[in-house]
């Protein structure tokens, strides 16, 4: 069999970039997606260029990228064997902070985007019976206070399994990738020795290496110092 082809949307940096290294490494063909093609053509000729990695823009809330994106693959790959929706961002705590613009995009990336990255890839999905990641949070699995950003991530925690009830009988596995606090800016009070995007990536490489009968349905990785 050709090596297999791993997609990843919100690809241009922190888990999707260390997650495209590490699957790179593992001898995967690389979809590479963001909304930012510079860095994506940077990432992917540092992993091997064109013969092995298809760098494409593609804004995750627009349903004609998503459909390009995996026309894209198929054009060139022939298949599709691991989807990891991935892109998202978050928002200040507190239902008075921030912006309603900035409110609707994050919605938008986080629980629509995701369900349209599930729509796009399922068929192409089915057909390998390959495999579905999507990033949830430790933020899905417990609300944080004034966190409209808990409520989108609680919403990926829920879509993850109902793909993976609706999936149960087809081959595909489904996983939740649920990071606690990475080492980003994005926290107010970050946790000494956080996780790096590294981290994440093995935790995800972790899931897709197990044997075909084996779905590993959620990976909930902290910090050892993050009490909650």
């Amino acid at each position: 069999m050709s090596d297999p082809v791993f997609l990843i949307t919100g690809a241009s940096s922190g888990i999707g970039a260390a997650t495209a290294r590490e699957a790179a490494h593992a001898g995967y063909r690389l979809v590479l997606a963001a909304r930012s093609l510079d860095r994506l053509e940077a990432l992917a000729e540092q992993l091997g260029g064109a013969d092995r990695v298809l760098a494409i823009r593609c804004d995750v809330t627009e349903w004609s990228d998503q459909e390009a994106m995996v026309a894209a693959t198929q054009s060139r790959f022939g298949r599709l064997d691991v989807a990891f929706a991935n892109a998202g961002f978050g928002a200040a705590r507190g239902f008075l902070k921030g912006s309603v613009e900035h409110w609707r995009s994050m919605v938008l990336t986080n629980v629509y985007g995701a369900a349209l990255t599930i729509r796009a890839t399922l068929p192409a999905l089915q057909e390998s019976r390959g495999h579905l990641l999507l990033t949830s949070s430790v933020a899905g699995r417990r609300a944080l206070p004034g966190s409209l950003y808990s409520a989108t991530k609680w919403a990926v925690t829920a879509m993850g399994e109902a793909a993976r009830q609706e999936l149960s009988d087809t081959g595909v596995r489904v996983t939740l990738i649920e990071p606690g606090m990475v080492d980003t800016p994005f926290f107010d009070s970050p946790v000494k020795n956080a996780l790096a995007p590294e981290d994440v990536a093995r935790a995800v490489m972790f899931a897709v290496s197990q044997p075909s009968h084996v779905d590993v349905n959620e990976i909930l990785v902290r910090p050892t110092a993050q009490g909650s």
